[in-house]
């Protein structure tokens, strides 16, 4: 573990490691001569019988892998080293997509039956506590391929606007109409496919219903507006293309607040934080930094809370019902309950925001059910360690949040 500290946290991270796992050693290991080493005949051995390629496939791979080795200088006594072997595996040259083929894929089954190309906290220059957010990240993510941009969304200081910023932290907002104006402009700029923009709101009624105009006035016909909630499942990314999906949770009902029966848990803003499992040497500095910021805006939520009176209730469900109906992919919220939040209703896609090790976890547990989520046997929605020519694929490995849309 490697110790990172940034203001009063400390941050652990495992270390990076090129070395091979034990199971690739082991399989690797037994196809090896009394040196140590695989030459290309073994290696097309371990192809034809680990990997199930056929003669020629596996002739043809064997020499990529040699030709990486000897390039990368990777062969030890004319053959490849278990350490060669991984580092082949890891490279850009064995990515599941390679960009120089286009987009090869079937790009007609429903959209969670891929992998996405996602961004988190798209909006920030730098550190998730005290640096600015800028309409230029979300720029660079969208040219890089990313294909999910999440915009946290809060009232600006005299509550009759929006602002863009990482909350209760130290970061400057960047208003909601420049990062709105920036996706428009370079959303397809590198992949047709559709962009999902996932809005983390802490607003008001009638301040859901300003970015509900500001979405329609930007995108027009780019938005996608589902027809219906009852979906059996959500389109292609084929059918998707060129469109801008709007997914976030539901308005709340009238007066539902979440002082009352939605009160947020530490639990539930652990599985929106920002900055995953912290440690700090100084406890008293970073509760109280968390209590102000808590309180700062749970008190402006408060305030914004309008009296009670018959036309007040008609503007708030009115406002309700035109930012609904924006949402394509309704963002469930967690019950901390496995076996609840994996149910399926087989008439409403949603999407079910994991943290890493609760996802984790949930794969031993409840394998089955996860697949169900998803409609297939992969999971959609998460961010990919390695850019893709489209933003969407199904078979390379992901890192980081899962999310799932079934």
């Amino acid at each position: 573990m490697t110790t990172y500290r940034v203001c009063c946290f400390l941050r652990r991270f495992r270390a990076a490691s090129n070395e091979p796992s034990e199971a690739v050693r082991d399989v690797f290991q037994a196809y090896t001569d009394g040196g140590g080493v695989v030459g290309e005949e073994a290696l097309r051995r371990l192809l034809r019988e680990v990997q199930g390629e056929t003669d020629a496939g596996a002739e043809a791979a064997a020499k990529e892998v040699m030709a990486f080795a000897a390039e990368q200088r990777l062969l030890k006594k004319g053959g490849l080293t278990a350490e060669g072997f991984h580092r082949w595996l890891c490279s850009d040259a064995n990515a599941a997509l390679d960009p120089r083929r286009g987009v090869y894929q079937d790009m007609g089954s429903p959209l969670s039956h891929y992998f996405i190309y996602t961004g988190h906290n798209s909006y920030l220059t730098g550190n998730q506590l005290s640096s600015g957010c800028s309409e230029r990240p979300i720029v660079k993510a969208l040219l890089d391929g990313v294909r999910v941009i999440e915009l946290d969304l809060w009232p600006n200081t005299a509550k009759n606007d929006v602002e863009v910023l990482h909350g209760r932290t130290l970061t400057s907002p960047v208003e909601l109409n420049k990062c709105l104006d920036a996706i428009k402009e370079h959303a397809f700029a590198a992949s047709p496919y559709p962009v999902i923009l996932t809005l983390e709101d802490h607003l008001t009624p009638d301040l859901q219903a300003k970015v509900a105009k500001m979405l329609k006035d930007t995108f027009r016909d780019m938005l996608y507006i589902s027809e219906s909630e009852n979906m059996a499942e959500f389109p292609s990314p084929d059918y998707l293309k060129g469109k801008i999906i709007i997914s976030t949770k539901p308005p709340k009902e009238y007066l539902q607040t979440k002082s009352g029966k939605e009160e947020e848990t530490a639990e539930d803003r652990a599985e929106e934080g920002v900055w995953g499992e912290e440690i700090s040497d100084d406890k008293a500095t970073a509760l109280q930094m968390s209590e102000q910021y808590s309180g700062k805006y749970g008190a402006e939520e408060a305030e914004e809370e309008p009296p009670d009176g018959e036309a007040e209730k008609k503007a708030r469900q009115g406002a309700d019902n035109e930012y609904k109906r924006l949402i394509a992919i309704q963002l469930t919220r967690r019950k901390h309950d496995m076996d609840q939040d994996l149910k399926v209703d087989p008439e409403k896609v949603t999407r079910l925001s994991l943290g890493e090790k609760a996802y984790e976890k949930a794969i031993v547990s409840h394998g089955a059910h996860i697949i169900r989520v998803n409609g297939f046997d992969h999971c959609g929605f998460p961010g990919l360690r390695r850019e893709t020519c489209c933003g969407f694929s199904r078979g390379q490995r992901a890192s980081r949040r899962r999310t799932t849309i079934r």
